[in-house]
């Protein structure tokens, strides 16, 4: 297929420093699929908040992305931008707020992100409702589900289809709930979610092992690395903390731990961070660190572009969309 418009403009003007690392990176993310390679695209940040799932979720429809791992605030965030959108305030200023205009938001039901405020009413009320009665059917039933399984029966019972307010394609974990895709989510205790289920439990309401555990997500994704990594499985990070370090320490955990010496290692990796290179981060760790883990292999494909996430990947993923 041709490459469109936005493509184009990439491949004649990006040609050096971060600019050609995201022309490099893009185009190895294209052979790891022409190989027939699976990819895991991370999630940190507030990637959901800032509306990746436009393009997000059209690389999900095309298959260009075969299992996500993000915090939980990206998990839930997508759902909510879609149901509570017109809600939203935008604060261009943030900048300049002072701690009593900060305190005004807060008192107006409005938790800021950046540039963008989260609707509190609109957005975290209107899922809690419908979610609390798809935990309590799973709990006096005995049963136990991850994270993201829970918003996934959420999404596809329809029962928020009165609240819609985006275009329905523009929601990646609607995409991905059609397509059961798998998604870790490590730490999701700490979302907003996660603090209203931990509130039943100390309430009395829901027991704590209706929801499976993080330890249950690392097996999950031991058993689908196994089962996957025969052609090659590669690791595009967007941002870093937990939603990149937790999986990709699947492989030396296989290799090392469970003693699975023929585990291959991540086929493909790159990392979008505004984080610069430093002591002692792992977000401003260098790629070539992660050989010393048993992550990544002396010829695997490594890129590192030092530059907003919010402006990188959607221009990547408009590269492997054809745009």
């Amino acid at each position: 297929m041709n490459k469109g418009a936005i493509s184009q403009f990439i491949e004649k003007y990006y040609l050096h420093f971060n600019a050609a690392a995201l022309v490099d990176a893009a185009k190895d993310y294209e052979k790891q699929l022409e190989k027939g390679n699976k990819m895991l695209v991370s999630l940190a940040g507030a990637m959901s908040t800032a509306e990746l799932g436009k393009i997000f979720a059209e690389m999900i429809r095309q298959d260009k992305v075969q299992i996500v791992s993000c915090t939980g605030a990206n998990l839930e965030e997508d759902v909510m931008n879609l149901v509570a959108h017109s809600h939203y305030k935008r604060v261009p200023n943030y900048r300049d707020l002072t701690p009593k205009e900060e305190w005004e938001l807060l008192e107006g039901g409005l938790n800021r992100v950046t540039d963008t405020c989260i609707p509190e009413e609109e957005a975290f009320r209107r899922i809690q409702e419908h979610i609390f009665k798809i935990w309590k059917d799973a709990d006096d039933k005995g049963e136990r589900y991850l994270p993201h399984e829970y918003l996934y029966k959420l999404l596809l019972s329809g029962v928020l289809e009165e609240y819609y307010e985006i275009d329905l394609k523009d929601s990646w974990m609607y995409a991905a709930a059609e397509k059961n895709l798998p998604i870790i989510v490590p730490g999701w205790e700490d979302s907003t979610l996660g603090n209203i289920f931990a509130s039943y439990v100390i309430k009395g309401e829901l027991k704590a092992s209706t929801m499976k555990s993080g330890i249950e997500y690392m097996t999950f994704l031991a058993d689908w690395y196994t089962e996957n990594a025969n052609t090659g499985i590669g690791f595009f990070q967007i941002g870093g903390g937990i939603a990149g370090d937790f999986p990709i320490c699947v492989v030396p955990m296989l290799y090392q731990d469970l003693e699975r010496t023929d585990t291959p290692f991540w086929s493909y990796f790159c990392q979008i961070s505004d984080s610069t290179t430093s002591y002692g981060s792992y977000s401003g760790a260098v790629p070539n660190e992660k050989i010393t883990w048993g992550k990544l292999d002396i010829d695997t494909p490594k890129h590192i572009i030092e530059s907003d996430a919010t402006i990188v990947a959607p221009l990547i993923f408009a590269y492997l969309l054809d745009m």
